[in-house]
């Protein structure tokens, strides 16, 4: 039984005072700046809107349909919803088999349980037939302080040698609604990390609009370059308004589809002279964005002043989130002081 399952059935028979509460909220705590809006389940309200337009879309969960958001889909269409219970592989098994019969399902579970426990699975029966199959799965990185069995903080590096898999890691609501449109059109298999839940919006202010396989600059600047993904690009444009406040002047390109990955975008812009470029992602930093980067500027004969910003290479601390995001360094306030610290050395 997974650590929510367990701690739900526990603090249904247990007393919770008013610490408990504060605790479990702050360990899932929203992962936008106070004060920017939210959009309710972005994921399972774009997937209603294709399913009303095509009839092959199916979804399935490995009983956690409330927490990746599928439970919108299931209200909406129950005769085309599979409640496969707690067996991620069979769940991929069974998803392989309905792509082999036309359908386009979406299933859904915690990123861990797909990398960890169904990665054989997903390369035998869905990876090297090239199926149909749309992975969505909440809970990347450390955007949980339920400890190492919930945060996928390696999800990535598992999946980016999976020959025929896109890889999608969006940034906030509207992203993650335009990307399951993206995804659902793409023809073959696609692994997405799902922020659910309350999810904040900010690439709305940039009249952004998500393409597979594409970075896009979201604002430029000549000191620092940010190449980010996931919410970090979130934690990058809030770290950008604040250098400039102090006079450093920071771009950030965002860089959602980590396979394949934007080389050409890439090349273009950090082989600008004279600024460090910044890699920021929510994933340890083995095998992750910043190694990918990395090795395609390397071979592109493009070699700037190069940092990484990540996740450490270790099982992470269980606790309140602003608390762990800070302590690794992927707050707001933790960027703002790395960047400061590497243009002052």
């Amino acid at each position: 039984m997974s650590l929510s399952r367990r701690r739900s059935k526990w603090l249904a028979r247990t007393p919770v005072d008013a610490a408990e509460r504060q605790l479990t909220s702050a360990m899932i705590a929203s992962l936008g700046a106070e004060g920017l809006p939210t959009v309710s389940a972005p994921f399972g309200h774009a997937l209603v809107e294709i399913a009303h337009q095509r009839d092959d879309v199916v979804g399935l969960t490995a009983d956690l349909g409330k927490y990746t958001d599928l439970h919108v889909f299931a209200e909406a269409f129950p005769e085309r919803f599979y409640q496969m219970g707690m067996a991620e592989q069979v769940m991929f098994s069974a998803a392989a088999g309905l792509a082999k019969e036309g359908l386009t399902p979406f299933a859904t579970t915690y990123a861990v349980f797909a990398a960890r426990r169904a990665y054989d699975f997903i390369a035998m029966a869905i990876a090297e037939d090239n199926l149909d199959v749309k992975m969505v799965c909440a809970l990347p990185g450390l955007t949980t302080g339920y400890g190492p069995s919930h945060q996928a903080t390696e999800d990535l590096a598992i999946f980016r040698g999976l020959p025929n898999l896109t890889i999608v890691d969006p940034c906030d609501a509207l992203e993650i609604h335009q990307a399951t449109h993206a995804i659902a059109a793409h023809k073959g298999p696609v692994y997405m990390r799902l922020l659910r839940g309350q999810v904040p919006s900010i690439l709305d202010q940039y009249d952004y609009q998500f393409e597979l396989g594409k970075a896009q600059l979201l604002e430029d600047g000549a000191e620092v370059l940010f190449v980010s993904s996931g919410f970090m690009t979130m934690r990058t444009i809030e770290a950008m308004r604040l250098l400039r406040v102090d006079g450093i002047h920071c771009g950030v390109l965002h860089c959602p589809t980590i396979k394949p990955l934007d080389v050409a975008t890439l090349v273009k812009h950090c082989a600008k002279p004279g600024r460090l470029v910044v890699t920021a992602e929510n994933h340890s930093v083995i095998g992750g964005l910043g190694e990918s980067v990395a090795s395609a500027l390397l071979q592109n004969g493009v070699t700037p002043a190069f940092r990484m910003i990540g996740l450490p290479d270790e099982f992470l601390d269980a606790g309140a989130l602003p608390v762990l995001h800070d302590q690794y360094g992927i707050s707001t306030d933790a960027v703002v002081r790395q960047v400061k610290h590497w243009l002052a050395h």
